[in-house]
């Protein structure tokens, strides 16, 4: 049985640090949406700042990442981080089917619309990625926003992230998932 914690949220909301702080706490694999994303950036171009191109090779993360877990070994579990999008959450549902993924948790990272706003505009990100712009996009959505919530779910409200408690989500996750005997001694 494959297992996975989907780290969810609009963007800017510190899914990337939380999903590297339970990788590093319970030793498992990390797949990031713009990892991929990115690197396809890099070698298919960043569409000129086309959005209809960049959630386009969004979409075709999201696939790659499903394919690379269906080849995982059994009993394996990792991390997939990645905003999921807005309800319904059917082709994420899919995904997890296809990639065999038969136990997962869900940790949903969310913050005011002001803090979001203020992250996005301040950070430096690959050309592919919407401008500093989407800003105020990004601040609707946060109001709307919702987890997959079809299994266990973790809301983290990462507002002033110096309080989250990375290795709080850690155990969390390794206990939802029985992963308890991989993390790391304290």
């Amino acid at each position: 049985m494959t297992r996975a914690v989907l780290v969810n949220g609009v963007p800017a909301t510190g899914k990337s640090s939380i999903a590297r702080a339970i990788g590093a706490h319970l030793r498992l694999p990390v797949l990031s949406l713009d990892s991929i994303k990115e690197a396809l950036f890099d070698e298919l171009g960043d569409g000129n700042g086309d959005r209809e191109f960049g959630r386009s090779l969004g979409r075709a993360s999201m696939q790659a990442i499903w394919s690379i877990v269906a080849d995982f070994p059994p009993e394996s579990a990792v991390v997939i981080e990645a905003w999921f999008r807005m309800p319904p959450h059917d082709a994420v549902l899919h995904g997890l089917e296809r990639a065999g993924i038969e136990r997962w948790a869900e940790v949903w990272c969310h913050a005011s619309a002001d803090v979001l706003v203020d992250r996005y505009t301040a950070r430096t990100r690959h050309s592919g990625h919407p401008p500093a712009s989407y800003a105020a996009e990004l601040a609707q959505l946060a109001g709307i926003a919702q987890p997959i919530a079809t299994q266990r779910i973790l809301s983290v409200d990462t507002s002033d992230f110096a309080s989250v408690d990375l290795d709080g989500i850690a155990r969390w996750v390794g206990q939802q998932l029985g992963l308890d005997r991989r993390a790391r001694p304290d």
